[in-house]
């Protein structure tokens, strides 16, 4: 489908985001603000062991609190609502613990009360005993099955092709997603070099700077729940599900959201606030801390082992990826993970043998769900390292190497999916004129070394997946959007406008969007990978069009002369004889998916593809092992950009916080307990880690099915940095490191094992 365009003048203008001036005005309302009449606070006593069974609770303390409201368990949630476990992906996480524990941090019992401090002391007060089980927090260990996690999987029945899951026992593996092209084997017997290297990512944190936060009020006729949350119809049917009710008895708002990058997905805090309410009979609130970030939703850990196989001429004709993903104690939405990014492990590369294998794992830790790239910047870590590390024992300019390799349209992505308007060498070529890759290089002298690198992605968009949108002309001519995409920093409110405007001839800043309320706001599926610029822009369009064509046919109804300038406030007036009256368009868009076969092979896994790619110069100090980045070029595919000063923001936004990943964040862990669980021992990236030239842009091209050309960016500029970074230090200094963060003591550990001076040395 070629989306149609019109003149309107919004589409590729730079409008400020419409919400700013709320925000930096501090007008803007979240839900972690947010007070209602009556409102209880909860606080959350969690487990101290990482696997156990729970002997006794003991709540008598807590409760003689002053002040203290009531104190509930696992048992007093059964009491309103039967089977209490949740999640997208499998029905495995309960809103209490129950019988067992899975992870250091799982809740275990609640504390009520008025005043949040008087119910936090309460919650100090509670003791547990347990009996400790083996844990086992190792995703390739974990997928020996040696120590358990669960006794069973329980699928949960959104995702068809996780229903043969159902009943399946022994095992920690969620989910292995099997993908095989050509014949692997062979081609591997008939290589001329092969390359086989591992690669270790480790657990992080979103840290969205807004903490998760749920407000649930309960009434016999349905309840109200006001949450920071990023995919709000899939809220309220679970909570439906959960309640046994219809979906109209459940409402979900959602205020501004302080960032979530895909940690306020599904459901987090929706159903113990829920179960809180319904058992105390007021509101109830449970705002986290930032501590609690900690014990709620992680990145995936991963292991990525890799096996190339390469002709004597250079190109690649076999690959093999094996990709173990730590999901942490429950599942989150880590099987979709596994599956719709682990098919582009093998990397934007035309191979014609490939052998995927890509492994959702449970381990006693933290549950793992979305974040920013959605598992996609673990594995282009991985092959872009692989790729450099090829290219440099053959001797060949990676930039050469990768050119003779690359996936181009009209070839087929590694399931199968031929390619289209995908700028994978445009995107590399720009990277390549940026860095002035073919020009001479200074690179340092003294202790200060300096090298540079550059990576290149291809990323799948989450199919199928439906959204909804409704666009309102009222009688003065004045025009509301009700959409479901949930704006959390990343400006969709405001491109939404901007296709409304442009479909309708009018400035986007007229054009109101309301905020998301499922009473109000029609189905989306969530705001999360990339998607929604595509899925709800073409909703969006389709809606703005429906309505226009009313709006022409209401013209013709009044014999408007053709070329009126009536305006539209006129049309009604004349219509009803005064202002009265609406004009309603609606736009469903679903984009056409065809499920992989066993051999997870489909001829379109994906409505479009991503594609990014990074480029960075770096100093190495060689006496510390210290690495400053002087300068990072960010480079996209984005189609035709609807806003370009978003898109901007978008890459450089995207681009950081893929720094802090790459660079020293890491959540420390001891025998399950996280060692590191604050801001003064978790490093983020603050402004003296940003580089000091820091380069965007936006390749021209244009996505043929897009609505007017355009495709998502706000995952893109986190696919490339690692492994651009890691390249550049091999440049710099000749050493290579495999598992991430790269920290200055990683690299000085890395000099001094080359120099083969051991650190006992020193």
């Amino acid at each position: 489908m070629v989306a149609a365009t019109v003149s309107g003048g919004e589409i590729g203008r730079s409008l400020p985001r419409l919400e700013g001036r709320d925000k930096v005005t501090g007008r803007a309302e979240y839900t972690h603000l947010m007070q209602l009449s009556g409102m209880l606070h909860a606080k959350i006593f969690r487990s101290t062991v990482a696997h156990g069974r729970i002997k006794s609770i003991d709540t008598s303390a807590a409760r003689n609190v002053p002040g203290v409201y009531a104190v509930y368990t696992s048992d007093d949630v059964r009491k309103v609502i039967a089977e209490p476990y949740y999640g997208p992906a499998f029905h495995d996480q309960p809103i209490l613990a129950i019988g067992k524990v899975h992870f250091v941090g799982e809740p275990v019992a609640v504390v009520l009360a008025s005043d949040p401090h008087v119910a936090d002391h309460a919650a100090q007060q509670i003791t547990a005993d347990y009996d400790e089980l083996p844990a086992v927090f190792d995703e390739v260990e974990a997928a020996e099955n040696k120590t358990l996690v669960h006794d069973e999987l329980k699928p949960a029945g959104t995702f068809a092709d996780l229903k043969h899951l159902k009943g399946r026992k022994g095992t920690n593996i969620a989910l292995d997603f099997r993908l095989r092209r050509g014949d692997v084997d062979k081609a591997f017997a008939t290589a001329a070099n092969v390359f086989e290297h591992t690669f270790r990512t480790q657990k992080v944190l979103h840290l969205p700077l807004e903490p998760h936060a749920s407000i649930a009020d309960y009434r016999d006729d349905g309840i109200t729940i006001y949450s920071s949350a990023q995919g709000p119809s899939f809220v309220r049917t679970e909570i439906a599900r959960l309640l046994g009710w219809p979906e109209n008895r459940v409402r979900i708002k959602v205020p501004y959201l302080g960032g979530g990058y895909g940690g306020k997905l599904y459901i987090k805090l929706e159903a113990l606030a829920t179960a809180m309410s319904m058992l105390a009979r007021r509101p109830v609130k449970i705002a986290h801390t930032m501590e609690e970030h900690f014990y709620t939703i992680t990145k995936h850990p991963s292991t990525f082992r890799i096996k190339s196989g390469l002709d004597k001429d250079g190109r690649i004709i076999a690959r093999k990826c094996e990709v173990w993903w730590n999901g942490g104690a429950y599942a989150d939405i880590g099987p979709r993970v596994t599956q719709k990014s682990g098919f582009t492990a093998s990397g934007p590369y035309d191979i014609d043998n490939v052998s995927i294998d890509s492994y959702a794992l449970y381990t006693n830790l933290t549950p793992a769900g979305a974040l920013r790239g959605f598992g996609v910047p673990q594995l282009v870590w991985a092959y872009e390292s692989h790729t450099d590390m090829i290219a440099r024992a053959l001797k060949r300019d990676p930039l050469e190497f990768r050119k003779q390799n690359l996936l181009r349209d009209g070839r087929p992505q590694a399931t199968g999916t031929i390619l289209k308007d995908t700028a994978i060498e445009k995107v590399l070529d720009r990277i390549a004129e940026r860095l002035n890759w073919k020009q001479p290089f200074d690179r340092g002298k003294g202790v200060i070394r300096r090298g540079r690198g550059f990576a290149v992605a291809l990323k799948a968009v989450i199919s199928p997946t439906t959204s909804v949108a409704i666009v309102n002309v009222s009688a003065d001519g004045s025009t509301t959007l009700y959409c479901g995409t949930v704006d959390m920093g990343q400006g969709s409110d405001t491109a939404m406008a901007q296709m409304v405007g442009e479909v309708l001839n009018m400035p986007a800043e007229s054009v109101r969007v309301v905020p998301r309320d499922t009473d109000v706001t029609p189905y989306d599926m969530g705001t999360l990978g990339s998607r929604s610029l595509f899925h709800m822009g073409h909703a969006v369009r389709l809606a703005a069009e429906e309505a226009r064509t009313k709006i022409g046919d209401l013209r013709r109804e009044l014999a408007e002369p053709e070329g009126s300038n009536a305006s539209l406030a006129d049309l009604f007036r004349k219509k009803y004889g005064m202002q009265a009256g609406n004009i309603v368009g609606t736009g469903i868009y679903k984009p056409d998916y065809i499920p992989p076969d066993a051999n997870g092979l489909t001829t379109n896994a994906t409505p479009f593809w991503m594609v990014a790619g990074s480029g960075v110069e770096i100093e190495v100090d060689t006496e510390t092992g210290r690495v400053r980045i002087t300068r990072l070029i960010n480079v996209a595919d984005v189609g035709k950009p609807i806003n370009p000063k978003i898109v901007e923001t978008q890459l450089s936004g995207a681009s950081l916080m893929q720094l802090g990943f790459s660079m020293f964040e890491k959540m420390h862990i001891d025998g399950g307990q996280v060692t590191n669980a604050s801001l003064a021992d978790y490093k983020i990236p603050g402004i003296h880690d940003v580089p000091p030239v820091m380069e965007n842009e936006a390749v021209d091209t244009y996505q043929s099915n897009g609505p007017f050309g355009a495709k998502g960016v706000g995952e893109l500029a986190t696919f490339g940095l690692s492994p651009a970074i890691a390249n550049a230090i091999d440049d710099a200094v000749g050493v290579r490191l495999t598992e991430l963060p790269l920290t200055a003591e990683a690299v000085f550990r890395a000099l001094r094992a080359k120099a083969n001076k051991p650190l006992e040395d020193e």
